[in-house]
């Protein structure tokens, strides 16, 4: 059930954030930061293009009632709002979804404008739809902290921001305040649409079709997210529910 309202939620999107067709031409030599809340409609809109673009970034969740990094993002940018991209490779601080959008595609040069005028509200409202059909008891799944363990180093996750099955575990990390290096895993090609089973047998192509999609067939033997890495324990798995269970048990206080 999880799975198919998310996958209503990227459909009611427009599936944006799942393409990486078009990436951008230049890579920052150091990653992007994006001080984020998985549940915000803004914060979506960012992530979306950064699929894109095909762009890495670490993620530094600031989930409401956080207590990890809301400090550390108001101290860099004076207040906590969010999304808040920081670049060291230009020096660049930034607030507001649309700016960042067209940051991202002025800087790392890949022609990509941020909604404006009367765009502007049809995307924070269909983002705001989107965040809103992930409602349970209890709340928006990735809006409020939960207590956990702080890990040494940041894990990995490789996604793409519309995959149905990588949603429950970006909103978990968020909830768990747990630091990511967030490996966007865009569909590169058309051969790259459906789910693997279905994509491999009826499409004979290449699944290397991006670098982290080349990444993943090289190392593990096939292409498919959610994939998580944590080089705290050594530990390496597909399948969104394992993957949940494994940051509850590891992380969950």
């Amino acid at each position: 059930m999880d799975a198919f309202i998310n996958l209503f939620a990227g459909t009611f999107r427009g599936w944006r954030g799942t393409q990486a067709m078009a990436p951008a031409r230049l890579k920052p030599e150091k990653l992007l930061k994006l001080y984020d809340m998985e549940a915000s409609p803004y914060c979506r809109l960012v992530r979306e293009v950064l699929t894109e673009l095909d762009l890495d970034v670490l993620i530094l969740p600031c989930p409401a009632g956080g207590t990890r990094f809301r400090a550390e993002a108001e101290k860099i940018g004076g207040k906590q709002l969010f999304p808040l991209l920081v670049d060291d490779n230009t020096g660049t601080v930034m607030y507001e979804s649309a700016d960042i959008i067209d940051y991202l595609g002025r800087t790392y040069k890949r022609r990509v404008k941020a909604p404006r005028g009367v765009l502007r509200p049809l995307a924070v409202g269909s983002s705001y739809v989107a965040s809103a059909l992930l409602w349970r008891p209890g709340g928006i799944t990735g809006m409020k902290a939960r207590p956990s363990k702080t890990p040494t180093q940041p894990l990995e996750l490789y996604s793409f921001e519309t995959s149905p099955y990588s949603k429950p575990v970006r909103a978990r990390l968020c909830e768990l305040e747990l630091p990511y290096v967030l490996r966007n895993t865009g569909k590169g090609a058309w051969g790259d649409m459906g789910p693997p089973s279905f994509r491999d047998s009826l499409f004979k192509t290449p699944k290397g079709t991006t670098p982290n999609r080349r990444w993943l067939e090289q190392n593990t033997g096939k292409v498919q997210v959610p994939y998580l890495i944590d080089a705290n324990t050594g530990t390496a798995l597909y399948e969104s529910r394992a993957i949940l269970d494994y940051l509850d048990t590891t992380y969950a206080i």
